[in-house]
């Protein structure tokens, strides 16, 4: 899969980027060409190759269609948890570097219905906050929203389920 300059993509685990540049420069003695990516969500530029960008999970932005199955999926009754911390942080982690969508609103939702039962712990907190942000960003890219906006949508969602968000301080 290759990416066009301007065009907006998926980094797992970090969200929305921008294509800003396709450069070649010497890699491990061999021309190696780069996509020069700026994260939407702080600024940072990051360089990935052509070679491993399938490997990384650089995909582009969720169509409509399956956004719609991931609002659905998040208004939807209960899931399963995970029994151990160690466990569930691994299996967690492991979705949110894989950076499919419908797998990132598995790892909202269990920690959203975790939380009700106990204290998230630090990282877990954090693993919810970036989860949450990755959906937002991507649901205001693809449908040309407002982030406010897409935060109201993903709230709704979650409504429906009996879900939200902890109290911000």
């Amino acid at each position: 899969m290759t990416f066009q300059v301007g065009e907006k993509v998926v980094y797992p685990n970090h969200g929305v980027a921008t294509v800003e540049n396709v450069s070649s420069r010497p890699f491990g003695g061999q021309p190696e060409r780069f996509y020069l990516l700026r994260l939407t969500s702080n600024c940072l530029t990051v360089m990935v190759p052509f070679s491993h960008a399938d490997d990384i999970g650089l995909r582009r932005v969720t169509k409509n269609g399956e956004l719609a199955r991931v609002i659905d999926y998040l208004g939807e009754t209960r899931c399963r948890k995970q029994k151990d911390w160690k466990d569930r942080f691994k299996e967690n982690t492991e979705r949110m570097q894989k950076g499919n969508l419908l797998e990132v609103a598995e790892v909202l939702k269990s920690l959203l219905i975790l939380q009700e039962e106990k204290p998230l712990s630090f990282r877990e907190k954090k693993m919810l906050d970036r989860a949450r942000h990755m959906l937002i960003t991507e649901l205001s890219t693809s449908r040309s929203w407002s982030e406010p906006e897409a935060a109201k949508v993903l709230d709704q969602s979650l409504c429906k389920a009996q879900l939200h968000f902890p109290e911000r301080i």
